[in-house]
C-alpha cells in the first residue's frame, strides 16, 4: 500500500512524460489528471493543430493502460463504437463482438462530426461503465476514461452535442494556442527530429500501471470537505440558475462534479482539505458546458467563463 505522498509522485512523473511530447498545455495536462483521479470523463476543445490527440495519446502512453481511438464521421453506427451481436458462420450462434469502447482511455477524436444518434451510443458507458446488447449487460474495464476532441470554429458537418452527454464529461477543457516561447520550442523538438506519431522514440515511457491509479483514486476519495465548503460549492451552482444571462443553470449533478473534481485539484496540490480557492479553480473547466445562456446573452457576446466569473465574484466565500 503505497503512501499519499508516493502516489502523488506517480501522478506527477506523468506529468512529466506527458511534457516529452506536448508543450505549453500544462492546464489541459492537469486537467486529464484530475479527471483520471475523479473517475470522469473529458472534453477537449480547441482549434486544429493545438496538440489535442497528442496529448490524450501522451497521457495514455504514460499509462501502463489499454488505449483505443475512434475517428468519428458522420456515417459512423453506435455498434461501430460499443460493438454488436453478429452471426458466426462457424458455429452457427451469434455472438457479441465488442466495440473500441471496451479499453481503459477512448480517444474519441472530433465527437461533434457524428449524428446524435450515435454520440449517444457513449452515454450508458459513460454514466454507468457499462454496454447493454442483446439482453445482456457487460462491464467496462476499470479505470475508464472518455477522453473526446472537437473543433470549436468548424460548423460545417458538424452536430451539436446533447446536453445530457455534455453533463456526464466531468471537465471540459479549452486548448489555446501556446505563448511564443513554447511555440518555439515546438518547432525545436521538430527540427530535432521529434516524431509526433512515435511517441517510444520521443521517450514517453509507461510510469503509472492501474494498481497505482486506483490506490490514487481511494486516497482522493477520503480528501476531507467541511461543511462550510459543500455550502458554498451548492452556492455558485445555485447563483447559475440565478444569473440572468442564463436560461439553464448548473443541476446538483454539476454540483457533485464540482466537489469531485475540487477534491482531486487538492489532492494533487497536495493540500490537507478542500478549500474554497480549489472550488473556485474548478469553477470555469467543471461547470462551462453545464450551463445555457439566454439568446439575448449570446448576441451581446457573453460567454459561459464571463458569466461564471461574475458569480464566483457575487457568492459569499465561506472564511
Amino acid at each position: 500500500m503505497a503512501t499519499t505522498t508516493e502516489l502523488r509522485d506517480a501522478l506527477s512523473r506523468v506529468r512529466h512524460e506527458v511534457g516529452k511530447a506536448v508543450v505549453g498545455q500544462d492546464g489541459a495536462v492537469t486537467g486529464l489528471l484530475i479527471a483520471l483521479l475523479a473517475n470522469g470523463h473529458v472534453l477537449l476543445e480547441g482549434v486544429p493543430g493545438v496538440a489535442k490527440t497528442l496529448l490524450v495519446r501522451s497521457l495514455s502512453r504514460s499509462l501502463s493502460l489499454e488505449t483505443r481511438r475512434v475517428q468519428f464521421t458522420p456515417d459512423l453506427m453506435p455498434g461501430d463504437i460499443t460493438g454488436s451481436v453478429v452471426y458466426d458462420p462457424k458455429t452457427g450462434e451469434f455472438e457479441f463482438r465488442e466495440g473500441p469502447v471496451f479499453t481503459n482511455i477512448l480517444l474519441a477524436d472530433e465527437i461533434n462530426r457524428t449524428p446524435p444518434k450515435t454520440q449517444s451510443a457513449l452515454l450508458e458507458a459513460m454514466e454507468e461503465r457499462q454496454v447493454s446488447a442483446d439482453g445482456v449487460t457487460r462491464p467496462l474495464p476499470a479505470p475508464f476514461l472518455v477522453a473526446a476532441t472537437q473543433n470549436p470554429i468548424e460548423y460545417e458537418g458538424t452536430y451539436t452535442l446533447p446536453e445530457a452527454q455534455l453533463d456526464r464529461f466531468l471537465l471540459k477543457l479549452v486548448l489555446d494556442l501556446p505563448a511564443r516561447d513554447a511555440e518555439v520550442e515546438v518547432l525545436q523538438r521538430h527540427a530535432s527530429g521529434f516524431n509526433p506519431r512515435d511517441l517510444e522514440a520521443a521517450g514517453v515511457t509507461p510510469v503509472l500501471d492501474a494498481a497505482t491509479l486506483r490506490e490514487a483514486q481511494a486516497d482522493v476519495a477520503r480528501m476531507p470537505v467541511s461543511a462550510d465548503v459543500l455550502g458554498y460549492a451548492v452556492d455558485l451552482a445555485r447563483g447559475t440558475r440565478q444569473s440572468p444571462s442564463v436560461r439553464l443553470g448548473v443541476s446538483p449533478r454539476g454540483a457533485t462534479a464540482l466537489l469531485a473534481a475540487s477534491r482531486a485539484w487538492a489532492w494533487l496540490s497536495g493540500a490537507a482539505g478542500v478549500t474554497p480557492d480549489h472550488i473556485q479553480a474548478m469553477a470555469l473547466p467543471v461547470l462551462r458546458h453545464r450551463i445555457q445562456l439566454r439568446p439575448e446573452a449570446e448576441l451581446e457576446g457573453v460567454g459561459a467563463d464571463a458569466v461564471l466569473r461574475s458569480v464566483i465574484q457575487q457568492v459569499r466565500v465561506p472564511i
